[in-house]
């Protein structure tokens, strides 16, 4: 049996679980729609599941309520960045995902970049914005356009293509706006069809890629979430051997953070079919119209069956996931 297949047959194996969801994230909505639909499909294959709309006060609880696992799916702050993680580690509680430093790590855009540059992996080049004044280093460095960002948000919040200088101040304002931290990327050029693409990883094994075609000059918040426009194809319309590398690309990508379990890779192909590493996702959106889903029904596994695989990399021993 294929390693990123359910292998549990007797669903009280995994006692009383409770799916954390929501969270005081920018991504609070989408995370209820993910959590939603795993909780949904956790019950449907008999798993003792509870949905959890996560805060501060109530994720302390959880033990002395009588939970024995969690399943993560808050996404971005809190959730995303290691945080409830720490606290589950603390609580001796099994929880879905990676460890503390690889979600810590996965989550700033600054330092996973760092970690992929360091091991030779491929990323646009990228610096740290501090003030205006770095802006004008960033044109003069990388050339118009380029992307300015948060560094610790996802879900494409707070995201520019800055054009010209008439453009600094709004950018600016729209990326601090969702974060403390911002930084500008080179702008990589995919020519005509914008296509972005996503490698979903599961139980250590890379799913078949989504090319993402957006609604709009790049994949933003809107042609993620708003437009009806943005295009989704999975198969990738890849040949397979330039397939299979770049699936090899993410799985070393996924692995340099120290990431386990489950997760994404984002990255895009410029003009010459070169790969650049975009950012990492280790708590994805897990609506039956997400990319994770997308990519697990090409390799023939259903939604509640990936719900149980992920849920799985909460055992230790499970092979899926390290404590």
């Amino acid at each position: 049996m294929s390693r990123n297949r359910a292998k549990l047959t007797d669903p009280s194996e995994f006692g009383r679980v409770a799916v954390l969801m929501g969270g005081w994230s920018a991504e609070r909505e989408i995370s209820l729609l993910s959590g939603k639909a795993v909780h949904q499909a956790l019950c449907s294959r008999k798993v003792d599941a509870y949905a959890i709309d996560v805060s501060r006060e109530n994720l302390l609880t959880l033990r002395s309520q009588g939970f024995d696992r969690v399943f993560n799916i808050v996404h971005g702050t809190g959730g995303e960045d290691g945080v409830l993680r720490a606290v589950m580690q603390v609580m001796q509680m099994p929880c879905t995902g990676a460890d503390v430093l690889a979600s810590a790590l996965a989550m700033d855009k600054l330092r996973s970049k760092a970690v992929w540059k360091a091991d030779g992996l491929p990323t646009p080049a990228y610096i740290r914005v501090d003030r205006k004044e770095d802006l004008i280093r960033a044109a003069e460095q990388f050339g118009f356009p380029f992307i300015l960002k948060p560094a610790c948000e996802g879900s494409s919040v707070g995201i520019s293509k800055v054009k010209s200088a008439a453009q600094f101040d709004a950018a600016l304002a729209l990326a601090r706006g969702k974060a403390n931290t911002v930084m500008a990327e080179e702008f990589v050029d995919s020519g005509v069809s914008k296509s972005e693409f996503t490698c979903a990883v599961l139980a250590d094994r890379a799913l078949p890629l989504v090319r993402i075609d957006p609604d709009g000059e790049f994949y933003d918040y809107h042609a993620k979430y708003v437009s009806d426009r943005t295009r989704y194809h999975c198969p990738s319309g890849l040949d397979a051997e330039t397939e299979e590398r770049l699936q090899g690309l993410c799985l070393q990508a996924f692995r340099s953070l120290g990431a386990t379990g489950w997760g994404r890779i984002d990255f895009m192909l410029d003009t010459q079919n070169r790969p650049w590493l975009i950012e990492a996702n280790l708590v994805p959106g897990m609506t039956s119209h997400s990319l994770v889903p997308m990519a697990a029904r090409q390799a023939g596994i259903d939604f509640p069956e990936l719900c149980l695989v992920v849920l799985e990399t909460s055992f230790p021993h499970s092979g899926l996931a390290n404590e």
